[in-house]
């Protein structure tokens, strides 16, 4: 039986609105067209119908792996915090490690927590808590000396370990060479509980509307949990893994992530699965001060923050991947970053053969003026984060202090991104921020704090329409994700990945956006979530 949706709004992609869908055999029949005798008729009253959410870049197995620890996200005290620890470790006596996240790394001075702290409610286990970056983690001693972390330790490369005035580790280490020092040394997860952490990121984002996302850190065996949840059907939407490429370690895994896609390559038809992406990082966060920049740190002159890769080894792994039919999708958040990726990616352009890359640069938050161009001249996609693009403590408290304001409002240029003729995706980075698209919709068009600060926005010259971040949310990533054919639009043949919302954000206040409830959400044609 083919479905007819009618009345509402019925939003087909950017510019484009109907009056009538029909859906049949999971894609879009028809547009503008009669109903049928047989059709399951939808009026949608007031409602609105859309192409489902997308996810361009995100990290769901971090967030069920997080959702089964010591739930710290959100909690403001450090107090808060170390309650929460206690109450899982004294409820978890069986558990060899304490591990869970996220912390809102503002709420201590420069983010720098101590082992100390941690120890008052577990001593004799290590804990280990990622912070909302993802970038950081605060240990306790007991994990400190497991680890051999000592003031004789040296900062690895491309990371850095807080240490007091003696030179002794105080309990946060930033970016994965520091973060790696501890956890290497923790138990390994198994297949099965990625599994259950698969499932449940999974059904979470059908809750909210999103029916295919991406997971942007595949470390080994994280890929071959993903196949055993596609295999045993709980993948309930569609995923594109990325596999994480590290400078000391990628030429080891190079024929691991050929192998991988090949499996992924061969799952048939029904595989929600995809992964024919590699995960490169520049550099690590503002916040954290590791965010790599062409200009010093204000707090610290001696500091342009860490490049994760020298120019010579990236480049060697661009090409390579490349090479291989890869999509590259880098992270690079300060303007040296930025400037380092684009310069691997037209290099890269020039040495290999002409071919559909579609590379990508997430987050780019501070790009500099003569870096905004090349974007649009190398075809390069910006991946932003929507959520991101208003004054929050985390810009006020930590990074305009280190950067300066000139350079904090800077941050996100989606209106002049647009104007430069660059293609835009969105992703959540879920579980750094949430992964509600309704959440994060409008912030790219108000810039403003939930309580409506500052007034006018942030940086308004560089607001975009809510339609626009729509476009972003669903076509934008579908061409990301080289699915622009399957879905990301409603277009005769595409696939009907829909979702109806209880009201049209188009129209709403645009701080009432967040309000919006989602109906219904359909797969290929199918409800798999209904209110």
């Amino acid at each position: 039986m083919a479905t007819y949706f009618s009345g509402g709004t019925i939003w087909c992609g950017l510019g484009r609105t109907a009056q009538s869908v029909r859906v049949s055999d999971g894609r879009i029949a028809a547009i503008d067209c009669a109903a049928e005798p047989d059709d399951e008729v939808i009026h949608l009253g007031n409602h609105f119908l859309a192409p489902a959410f997308m996810d361009g870049h995100a990290h769901p197995l971090f967030a069920g792996r997080q959702s089964q620890g010591p739930l710290v996200n959100g909690l403001d005290s450090v107090d808060a915090i170390l309650a929460e620890v206690k109450r899982y470790a004294d409820t978890n006596p069986d558990q060899p490690w304490i591990i869970g996240g996220a912390y809102e790394a503002v709420i201590v001075e420069r983010g720098d927590f101590l082992a100390t702290w941690l120890d008052q409610v577990v001593p004799d286990r290590p804990v280990v808590l990622r912070a909302v970056d993802h970038h950081t983690i605060w240990v306790n001693t007991k994990a400190l000396e497991l680890a051999g972390i000592t003031a004789k330790t040296p900062d690895p490369e491309g990371g850095s370990i807080a240490r007091n005035s003696d030179g002794s580790p105080r309990g946060t280490l930033r970016e994965p060479t520091a973060m790696d020092l501890v956890t290497r040394h923790g138990p390994p997860t198994t297949i099965e509980s990625d599994v259950k952490a698969i499932a449940w990121a999974s059904d979470r984002y059908v809750e909210h509307g999103v029916t295919a996302a991406t997971d942007a850190w595949i470390e080994p065996g994280m890929a071959e949990a993903y196949i055993a949840a596609d295999a045993a059907g709980v993948l309930a939407i569609d995923m594109n893994i990325f596999f994480l490429a590290q400078p000391d370690s990628w030429r080891s895994l190079k024929d691991d992530f050929l192998t991988l896609r090949e499996q992924i390559n061969n799952l048939g038809a029904d595989s929600h699965l995809t992964g024919r992406t590699i995960k490169i990082i520049l550099d690590g966060a503002l916040s954290a001060g590791t965010a790599a920049l062409l200009s010093p740190y204000l707090d610290d002159p001696t500091s342009h923050g860490l490049y994760t890769w020298n120019d010579d080894e990236l480049l060697d792994a661009a090409a390579y991947f490349d090479a291989e039919g890869f999509q590259l999708h880098i992270h690079a958040i300060g303007d040296g970053a930025i400037r380092q990726g684009l310069d691997v990616i037209e290099k890269v352009i020039r040495i290999n053969p002409l071919r559909d890359r579609r590379p990508v640069i997430a987050h780019a938050q501070l790009i500099d003026g003569d870096d905004l161009p090349r974007f649009a001249e190398l075809d390069v996609i910006a991946n932003y984060q929507p959520l991101w693009t208003y004054l929050d403590p985390m810009n006020k408290i930590l990074i305009a202090p280190r950067i300066g304001d000139d350079r904090n409002n800077r941050q996100y240029q989606l209106a002049s991104m647009l104007k430069s003729g660059a293609r835009i995706a969105y992703g959540s980075d879920w579980p750094v921020t949430s992964q509600v698209p309704l959440e994060a919709l409008a912030v790219p068009t108000h810039r403003q704090s939930p309580d409506r600060q500052p007034k006018g926005g942030w940086s308004p010259h560089e607001a975009i329409s809510v339609e626009q971040s729509l476009s972003f949310y669903t076509h934008g990533v579908a061409y990301q994700n080289y699915k622009e054919e399957r879905y990301g639009e409603i277009k005769v043949g595409a696939e009907a990945d829909l979702i109806i919302l209880s009201q049209n954000p188009l129209t709403c206040d645009l701080h009432d956006v967040s309000k919006i409830s989602v109906v219904t959400v359909f797969k290929r044609g199918k409800v798999i979530k209904s209110q």
